[in-house]
């Protein structure tokens, strides 16, 4: 007997688009200073991985002991401040430039990052 491999009818399912923010998606206070700091860790992480550092060594570079760098890498940032990862930047040989504008229309002021080459 043939096995019927159709999937049951059902309804369209429901998309919510996110704001591009997933804290602020999930209504935590100071979203967009989680956002950053989160945006800068993946910088670090990204620029560390490129110079082929270990953790070790990119502690020795960072002042920080192997246990901080492990954390900052997988995210867990609290006790690192936004002044302290853009100090990290600037040990790992990158400008950072702050820019300030309004918003776009429509839009809600905040803090983002954006990374170039």
């Amino acid at each position: 007997m043939a096995k019927n491999n159709k999937r049951p009818h059902h309804q369209a399912d429901e998309v919510e688009f996110g704001s591009g923010n997933v804290f602020a998606d999930l209504g935590l206070p100071n979203a967009g200073e989680l956002y950053a700091k989160a945006e800068l860790a993946s910088q670090i992480r990204s620029l560390i991985e490129a110079a082929g550092l270990t953790q070790a060594q990119a502690a020795k570079l960072l002042g920080i002991d192997q246990p901080r760098v492990s954390q900052l890498t997988r995210g867990l940032l609290r006790g690192f401040s936004i002044e302290r990862l853009l100090r990290f930047l600037n040990m790992l040989d990158r400008d950072v430039i702050i820019t300030l504008r309004q918003p776009a229309k429509g839009h809600q002021a905040g803090l983002r990052v954006m990374a170039t080459a």
